[in-house]
């Protein structure tokens, strides 16, 4: 089968595209042929090994694991003998830690998978999960959103179209902030209030909010501290100031009346299950910017790696389209 690989860490230019042996599913596993998958900021700082730190979890001094990729959706292909929950022909999605970039991979029956909803494409599905369990782990992080403000900033990236529909979901009134050709986009998700951040720093505008939300790692805290109310949030991802957010996340609980909480993501099945039925509820969408054949790995790298991404970028590995 074919598959992206690669054996040291570098740009984008490391990633090729080979063919590899294919793989056989534990009795616990699904085959899926995947149809589509995605690169995400994730799979470009693991392949960049930035920052350093990842190199511990990731390989030293070369990566252990050798073909990229977490999100995905495509057909059960085969299943082990242990398997229940699918059957060979499902249209299934979901994410995983690596191997998505290839023409199939195996994944555990308990991992986060699930039938794909009705009506999705392949391509659809496939940039779901990763955005949107992010925005989810850090949206908890100020439970109960119900009747409060949050300002979400990066809200036209992965995480960011996410987050949007997810806090209106819960109830909270959102203020977005993106640029100027992604307004329109932004409100069509459901933002209350959206601030082109080309004509307008909300950090100097005298609004306050009780959550503010960094869904792309470019502020801090320091920068939007007199936005929050007292009692505020700022919420920081998981890839966003990592040398000094555990320290204020720390510090905060004990000093001044505004804290700083960090986001991890918790991949599981309950949440793409949870997102399957918003989907299917007609409350939730993913939003793509563009779409690149898997043989094309190397220029959708590049293109995600600017940082102008709108929503997600698609890989498709066939020309086959769910229905």
């Amino acid at each position: 089968m074919r598959a992206v690989v690669y054996d040291r860490y570098g740009p984008p230019d490391v990633l090729r595209l080979e063919d590899v042996e294919r793989p056989v599913p534990d009795e616990d596993q699904v085959l899926v042929k995947i149809h589509a998958t995605t690169v995400n900021r994730t799979d470009c700082g693991v392949r960049s090994a930035k920052p350093v730190i990842t190199r511990f979890f990731t390989g030293l001094r070369r990566p252990k694991r050798k073909i990229p990729g977490m999100e995905l959706a495509g057909e059960v292909e085969a299943v082990g003998a242990a398997v229940t929950e699918f059957e060979v022909g499902d249209h299934v999605f979901g994410v995983k830690g690596f191997g998505a970039h290839a023409e199939l991979t195996c994944i555990r029956e308990s991992s986060p998978l699930a039938r794909m909803p009705a009506g999705m494409t392949f391509e659809e599905a496939a940039a779901i999960c990763d955005g949107a369990s992010l925005a989810l782990a850090c949206l908890r992080r100020a439970d109960p959103l119900k009747g409060r403000s949050i300002l979400i900033y990066g809200a036209s990236g992965s995480v960011g179209t996410s987050g949007v529909q997810l806090a209106k979901h819960f109830g909270a009134d959102v203020t977005a902030v993106c640029n100027t050709k992604n307004v329109e986009l932004v409100k069509s998700l459901g933002a209350d209030e959206v601030v082109d951040y080309l004509q307008e720093d909300f950090t100097k505008n005298g609004k306050t909010y009780d959550v503010i939300f960094d869904a792309v790692g470019k502020h801090s805290f320091l920068r939007c501290r007199r936005s929050l109310k007292a009692g505020g949030i700022y919420i920081e991802t998981d890839l966003g100031f990592l040398w000094h957010a555990p320290v204020l996340a720390l510090l905060t609980r004990w000093i001044g009346d505004k804290r700083v909480a960090l986001g991890i993501a918790r991949y599981t099945k309950k949440d793409v299950l949870f997102l399957k039925e918003l989907i299917e509820a007609g409350k939730y969408r993913a939003v793509i910017d563009r779409c690149y054949p898997l043989e094309d790995v190397v220029e959708a790298t590049r293109y995600v790696e600017t940082g102008q991404k709108t929503g997600n970028v698609v890989l498709t590995v066939s020309g086959d389209r769910g229905t």
